[in-house]
């Protein structure tokens, strides 16, 4: 049967212009969960529009390649980037969430890929490709166990996900208390100067920086799917695929801070790891009194909206940042280090989620003969 036989592609939403909507950007849409990042409201103008039990994925070059994705739940009716997908069952015999399990196939993504044309870094899916995907899906009730079996391990990855976002927010409440608003331990008997407290003073990131030599970064096609190394991306959430190459470890001892050039993304990293994309800069701190940790949590309060370029770390560098005494250092280092830990435990719990179910994935789809 064919793919089209089955599904909707882009099918209508009535929305009215001007009320205001659920807004999905790409910047808040992962690679390894099934919702979105993060949801707006916005008053609706233009955009590809999409309804609870839709599967939306991105069309676009590398977002596509990345696995860039969400599964409408919880949202009613949305709208996003012109540079999304949608794809809707036509009728009963097709289940929402196996759908959205089988967007995810190499069988459908391979097609897609092959199908893209334009310019180089901007292509996009041709969505003719559709009309000659056959496909042969099991029954209905097929269709809901399988779904129902990925779908509690994507329930097990965004309750984790949850609980490192509470653990984050914890950590920057903490460092706002005593960083922003100087409510740290004995701030009641500590002098003032130039607004700043006694022994503390501003320095600019780039003279913090201890320089990191950069390993050959790990090109897209030698990512494993799994190995002793794994790979941060910026264009991933975390950890984008592994290498066995050992030449490609970040040559300094972990927690090393990473900085998407392009995507202005900050991670901080508590393993040895080798780099993926070109424009990832490895970031870590030569001062005592400005432990790794705390120097990621300032870089995380800076605002960073505003860097249009494409070199983005060179403004990063100039923002000034504001360096404590060791002593508070390393009580902050104290209070957050659990909580780093926790995060980091969550972490390899997520990875270990999301290898498993790509994994049963595969089996699942491929076993009841979905692709053809």
């Amino acid at each position: 049967m064919k793919f089209l036989d089955r599904i909707l592609l882009n099918p209508c939403v009535s929305m009215t212009k001007g009320e205001v909507y659920p807004f999905i950007e790409m910047g808040n849409v992962s690679s390894s969960y099934r919702q979105p990042i993060r949801t707006e409201m916005k008053p609706f103008n233009s955009g590809v529009r999409f309804q609870d039990g839709d599967t939306v994925i991105a069309r676009i070059t590398p977002c596509l390649q990345n696995g860039k994705r969400f599964y409408c739940d919880n949202i009613g009716k949305g709208f996003g980037s012109t540079e999304f997908l949608v794809f809707r069952p036509k009728d009963v015999f097709t289940d929402n969430k196996y759908l959205y399990y089988f967007m995810q196939t190499d069988f459908i993504r391979s097609r897609m890929i092959n199908s893209m044309t334009g310019a180089t870094g901007r292509q996009r899916v041709n969505n003719k490709v559709f009309e000659n995907i056959t496909v042969d899906f099991p029954d209905t009730r097929t269709q809901r166990k399988i779904g129902k079996i990925l779908s509690s391990y994507d329930d097990l990855v965004e309750n984790n996900h949850k609980q490192i976002k509470l653990l984050e927010e914890a950590a920057q409440l903490l460092y706002k208390e005593w960083f922003v608003d100087f409510r740290f331990p004995g701030h009641e008997n500590t002098a003032f100067v130039d607004g700043l407290p006694s022994g503390w003073h501003r320095m600019t990131i780039d003279s913090i920086l201890c320089k990191i030599k950069r390993p050959p970064t790990v090109k897209k096609k030698d990512y494993l799917p799994e190995g002793s190394i794994p790979i941060i991306d910026q264009g991933k959430d975390f950890i984008a695929g592994y290498t066995n190459d050992q030449d490609t470890i970040v040559n300094v001892k972990p927690p090393v801070i990473v900085f998407g050039d392009h995507t202005r993304s900050i991670k901080y990293i508590q393993f040895p790891f080798a780099c993926g994309a070109d424009g990832t800069q490895l970031i870590t701190s030569r001062l005592p009194e400005m432990p790794v940790p705390l120097l990621y949590f300032s870089i995380v309060k800076l605002d960073l909206s505003n860097y249009h370029y494409a070199r983005h770390f060179k403004f990063l560098k100039a923002e000034t940042i504001i360096v404590p005494t060791i002593d508070i250092s390393k009580n902050f280092l104290r209070i957050t280090n659990p909580i780093l830990r926790k995060i980091h435990v969550l972490r390899t719990m997520t990875e270990c989620s999301v290898k498993s179910r790509n994994q049963l994935l595969t089996k699942l789809i491929t076993g009841t003969k979905g692709a053809k």
